[in-house]
């Protein structure tokens, strides 16, 4: 055992504690515990590692650990797990501060809109490594408040936009990049780079069956997810837009995404934020993604191998032949 895990080990009663505070506090919030003594370890070890002369004494590594802001740190990881009530308290809590903030930092209410957007976008996570979406809530620590740590990112968001081509963007580009198509994990992590150890006569034959496949796992959809998909992607509407949209008493996406809970009455005027709209278009990516994968196996007999060339080709062929703009048939 080596001497970090030896004094993380030392530490981790302490660490229970922390948790056990955050829980009770945040009793709706759900955060597993390895995922939050796996953050604090890692900020831990980070500190242990800042001093390679002399060993620090128990009461600094204590005085680091209680100086930890552990609440917003719990807060954080829920968001970044996906738990509804976290995303909620997040935006009770914050949400009108990055607005604010954006305001100031952007040059016009459009901007700061689109600022917000892309900080919520980079919040929730859009990217996947070994079938997990990374959220940005993850890279916070605890050290210093997360108020502080969200004016940074919304800093970095505003000036990443600021150096970004204002070029159209293309479906393919969407798809890869932007949130919703990068929240199927097989679809965002195709890579051309992948077919070219195909033979282009396999190719062309896994190509014609994978768009009758896509196209039926798409087909497949209920309407309001059809509809959903098409705001987003066809019409290119932004997910403010789309949270505005449902927010209306008579939209169809309302009545189907917020079904009336027993007992409680329907909200009309209840704010839908871009979060929410996010994790309804990543339930429904997930639902074509399982169709897709479904229909190859069962009806045309692939194998995973054979599946995993069909989901590069379709990674390909949704900027040669948009199937989003079927959606409306």
């Amino acid at each position: 055992m080596s001497v970090n895990e030896q004094i993380l080990n030392k530490y981790e009663s302490h660490v229970d504690e922390l948790y056990a505070r955050c829980s009770a506090s945040a009793p709706n919030i759900a955060v597993p515990p390895a995922r939050f003594k796996a953050s604090i370890n890692k900020s831990l070890s980070r500190f242990l590692g800042a001093s390679p002369g002399e060993p620090l004494s128990e009461d600094e590594t204590k005085e680091f650990l209680g100086l930890l802001q552990a609440d917003d740190l719990f807060l954080a990881l829920g968001c970044a797990e996906g738990n509804e009530r976290a995303w909620w308290e997040f935006d009770h809590q914050y949400r009108s501060y990055v607005e604010r903030l954006a305001r100031r930092l952007a040059k016009t209410d459009v901007d700061a809109q689109d600022v917000v957007d892309c900080v919520y976008v980079e919040l929730y996570g859009t990217k996947f490594v070994d079938g997990e979406r990374v959220s940005k809530f993850a890279t916070y620590s605890g050290r210093g408040s997360l108020r502080g740590w969200l004016r940074t990112v919304v800093w970095h968001t505003l000036v990443d936009m600021h150096r970004a081509s204002h070029d159209e963007v293309s479906l393919d580009e969407i798809v890869e990049n932007v949130g919703d198509g990068a929240a199927i994990p097989g679809f965002a992590t195709g890579s051309r780079d992948d077919g070219e150890a195909v033979d282009q006569i396999a190719r062309n034959r896994y190509r014609a069956v994978t768009l009758k496949t896509i196209e039926a796992a798409f087909a497949s959809l209920e309407e309001h997810e059809k509809l959903l998909l098409l705001y987003y992607h066809a019409e290119q509407l932004k997910l403010r837009e789309i949270a505005r949209l449902i927010e209306n008493e008579n939209s169809p996406l309302r009545r189907c995404f917020q079904p009336k809970k027993r007992g409680r009455p329907d909200n009309p005027g209840a704010r839908i934020h871009e979060s929410t709209v996010m994790r309804w278009l990543e339930k429904t990516y997930a639902k074509v993604l399982q169709a897709f994968r479904s229909e190859l196996q069962l009806t045309h007999n692939l194998s995973k191998a054979e599946i995993d060339i069909c989901l590069g080709l379709v990674h390909e062929d949704l900027s040669e032949k948009s199937v989003f703009q079927d959606l409306t048939g």
